[in-house]
């Protein structure tokens, strides 16, 4: 069966390195077993530019007393490890985790993530927007978006949706159906 984490992160400014909430979502044999969130005080503490918490809601009081990303990193790779890593606008979402990872001087894990929106453009030909609400309402999927938690977890709904559609129902078939599109963190 599938196994992968989905991870979305929310960031305080335009620094990819200001994530200031993270959320994983993890399946293992197609099945999501828990999704986890985690606000994080950023180092542009305690500036967050306005229009990110025009997106998110975020600010600064919410991360007051929150951890930094190297305090709770060590529990999310635990989660992480070994998986496949699916985000939606993934270039995003693995570029804050590769610079928050830089910011602290962690080594990089050997990951290698998906697009899913590559994956629902393999899987839904001609939808007017695949953005993550319109692939939620799509599917009927009601959820908070712009909460990493939230996002992580429809982000991972619609990817078993989209290998379901396309018939991948194990690890290595995803390397085979999607080649072109794995990356590595």
């Amino acid at each position: 069966m599938i196994d992968f984490c989905a991870i979305d992160f929310e960031t305080a400014t335009y620094e990819r390195n200001s994530a200031c909430e993270m959320g994983i979502c993890v399946v293992e044999n197609g099945q999501i077993v828990k999704t986890e969130t985690w606000l994080i005080k950023p180092p542009s503490f305690p500036y967050f530019h306005p229009r990110n918490i025009d997106v998110h809601g975020i600010c600064s009081a919410d991360v007051k007393d929150a951890p930094t990303f190297d305090e709770i990193w060590h529990e999310a790779e635990n989660l992480m490890y070994g998986n496949l890593m699916v985000a939606h606008n993934a270039g995003f979402d693995a570029g804050v985790l590769r610079s928050c990872l830089e910011h602290y001087g962690f080594f990089k894990p050997k990951l290698n993530y998906l697009c899913s929106i590559s994956l629902a453009k393999k899987s839904w030909k001609g939808l007017p927007k695949y953005g993550l609400r319109s692939l939620a309402d799509f599917h009927g999927i009601t959820f908070n978006h712009h909460r990493a938690g939230a996002d992580a977890e429809v982000c991972a709904k619609i990817s078993l949706l989209a290998f379901e559609r396309l018939m991948v129902t194990r690890n290595d078939e995803v390397t085979e159906v999607m080649k072109k599109n794995l990356k590595i963190l």
